[in-house]
């Protein structure tokens, strides 16, 4: 195993991942929902037509407002109680709605619950990565933020598969109901495993509980590969002297904004997820199965289409998880955003050409290019785009960068799937030329990123044009060796560095740091 991995890690990365299932589980069973014929019955709607888009509009234009307000109020849960104490109340809050929506009289009721479901997935999209990032290695944190892609599309595959299995049940309500209400069984597992789960080493650094945070990277990094423990005193250091650099630093969030470097974090978190957005992905998902539908394709089919489309994103976003430390982040951003553009295009065409006829040739290209696209989406921008936007901020703002990322991506969800069924109806094919064009241009800013690949989270602030306290990414062997004699003496790594190549090292990447800063 690579030093700073443990089996332990991994365990409580895939436990609070039980959280990115639900907001992929959340978001997508709308999906499914939108396929079973007795929920249009249950509430007076009609599976195709004017009259029943601005209803169908709404179930998905309320859950993205819901989550933009999620959004803001995960960070400043997150950073107030911490992360774990956040995830258990969201958690709460996602099974409260699952249960609304699940026993719906009305459709007034049910979008109540769709509203509150979009905060607590929102929440969830927030903070899982957030955390994510905060507890992994730094040569391996790509693969281990990445499983909360991979989780993430897993709950699309379930749901999907959900809504296919619920197709057949020959009672009208249970078939839809039961649907609604399988979103409570990942938060209310995640609830169940919470207290089992470590707080974030950095939140307990943060909050001057060194002793705490120190014994938790202990936990999560050891290994055969490193019995005494360095490499979490070395992350232990890192995270005491740049969080002491920060607070000397720290000022009120507005006047943070006022800083060039941070001005650029925000726009590269928000951007990213916006351009993500922007490709179509979650106005494809959640209609797809109307999708299927207009392209003559009927009863079970198209539910079965969208599940297998669903499964094969989950594995394409595990190959991304496992690639993403090698290639690097923006890059694969770049090349799936250009595969999305020309397998979407290829699709529009096939639609603007065969869709509502019988050429069987036709609509099968359609397919075709619609699995495209999720492979190029699935496999190189899913995983990658929650990554890196994890990872771009400093510990103090991190969920607050990240709540506003994510808070970007619920704003363009409102706005794509809020239109989407009128203009579906209204303008049909012509709607897939917004997400053609807008992330062709988009991508012109996108390859200007900052390459984040194998730095810890304290050193991405160098990249920024921020003091670093402590580059050990950059030493060379012999002063990293001697560096970690010194801390393993200390004990906890406090005392100033007395070994003189380790020491020049430090100073040096503050000077390149401050002229950074100067420029």
């Amino acid at each position: 195993m690579v030093r700073g991995h443990s089996s332990y890690n991994y365990l409580v990365i895939f436990t609070v991942a039980l959280g990115s299932c639900t907001y992929g589980f959340s978001s997508a069973i709308i999906g499914s929902v939108f396929g079973l014929p007795s929920f249009f019955t249950y509430f007076n709607l009609s599976l195709s037509g004017s009259d029943s888009a601005p209803t169908i509009g709404a179930a998905n234009g309320l859950f993205a407002g819901g989550g933009m307000i999620g959004c803001i109020v995960a960070a400043w849960l997150a950073d107030k109680i911490g992360r774990v104490r956040a995830i258990q109340l969201i958690c709460l809050l996602g099974v409260i709605s699952g249960i609304i929506q699940g026993a719906a009289v009305h459709i007034a009721m049910f979008l109540v619950g769709r509203t509150f479901m979009g905060m607590a997935a929102a929440m969830m999209n927030t903070i899982i990565p957030v955390y994510q990032s905060e507890i992994s290695p730094a040569n391996g944190r790509g693969k281990m933020v990445g499983i909360h892609g991979f989780m993430l599309v897993i709950g699309y595959a379930l749901a999907a598969w959900f809504g296919y299995g619920c197709y057949f049940e020959s009672n009208p309500q249970i078939q839809w109901r039961l649907c609604l209400a399988s979103q409570i069984i990942s938060p209310g597992l995640l609830l169940f495993l919470s207290p089992w789960v470590p707080e974030s080493p950095r939140w307990l650094i943060l909050q001057d509980r060194p002793e705490e945070g120190l014994k938790t990277l202990q936990k999560l990094h050891q290994s055969s590969e490193d019995p005494d423990g360095t490499y979490a005193r070395e992350e232990y250091l890192q995270i005491r002297r740049q969080t002491e650099l920060d607070k000397k630093n720290q000022q009120s969030f507005w006047e943070m904004l006022k800083l060039p470097h941070n001005r650029k974090r925000f726009f590269t978190g928000i951007f990213v997820q916006c351009l993500c957005q922007s490709t179509g992905i979650l106005v494809i998902n959640n209609y797809q199965i109307l999708l299927w539908q207009g392209l003559g394709m009927g009863g079970s089919l198209p539910s079965l289409l969208y599940a297998v489309y669903t499964s094969w994103a989950a594995v394409l976003n595990w190959v991304s998880s496992r690639i993403i430390d090698r290639f690097g982040r923006v890059k694969l951003l770049v090349i799936g955003l250009i595969g999305c553009v020309l397998a979407l295009s290829c699709y529009t065409a096939m639609v603007a050409t065969f869709g509502g006829t019988t050429n069987r040739v036709g609509n099968g290209f359609g397919v075709f290019f619609l699995y495209c696209f999720i492979t190029f989406y699935a496999g190189f921008v899913d995983a990658t785009s929650y990554v890196y936007c994890s990872e771009i901020f400093p510990t103090h703002m991190r969920a607050t960068g990240m709540g506003a990322s994510i808070c970007g991506l619920f704003g363009m969800t409102l706005l794509y799937t809020e239109v989407a069924a009128t203009a579906f109806a209204s303008i049909g094919w012509r709607y897939y030329l917004v997400f053609i064009i807008v992330p062709a241009l988009g991508l012109g800013v996108l390859f200007k990123f900052p390459e984040t690949k194998g730095l810890s989270l304290e050193e991405v602030a160098a990249v920024f044009g921020d003091e670093v306290a402590l580059d050990l990414s950059h030493m060379t062997k012999e002063a990293r060796d001697a560096f970690d004699m010194e801390i393993m003496a200390d004990g906890y790594g406090d005392k100033p560095i007395e070994n003189k190549d380790a020491a020049e090292h430090c100073s040096e990447v503050e000077e390149i740091a401050h002229a950074r800063n100067s420029d």
